[in-house]
């Protein structure tokens, strides 16, 4: 089973972010996209979740699985490596950092705020940068 979850951890904004303050992904038509699934859980929720479960929680709704059909979509999902939030929107597009902390649950930062760089700062945090849009 493979897992994106990080323990101690900052994902900083990609260094080709087109914004310099957070933004709310906007919704675009009638359907929610996966960076507006993934701020609403995180936003509502900080350091409830870890990264897989929120990563699937946005599969599921994506996918409109029913309650049924998570178990073993969850196996299938999970079968195989996922992308982790290093490559989301919301750190590559929309300007937020990710923490992770001791135990894996996971919040968002935004990227003009003080606890931003109070975690880039911190030599007891791991800084990792979100994945490039463009190479």
């Amino acid at each position: 089973m493979h897992t994106t979850n990080y323990k101690n951890t900052f994902i900083q904004v990609a260094d080709d972010c087109p914004t310099v303050l957070a933004e709310i992904p906007p919704v675009k038509g009638d359907k929610r996209t996966i960076a507006n699934i993934q701020y609403d859980i995180l936003s509502q929720n900080p350091y409830k979740f870890d990264s897989d479960e929120v990563l699937f929680q946005t599969f599921a709704i994506k996918n409109d699985l029913t309650e049924s059909e998570l178990a073993e979509a969850r196996i299938l999902f999970f079968s195989k490596g996922q992308p982790c939030f290093r490559a989301s929107p919301l750190t590559k597009r929309y300007g937020w950092g990710i923490h992770n902390d001791e135990n894996g649950k996971i919040a968002l930062v935004a990227s003009e705020s003080e606890n931003y760089h109070q975690f880039v700062d911190n030599q007891s945090v791991k800084c990792v940068k979100a994945m490039k849009s463009s190479k």
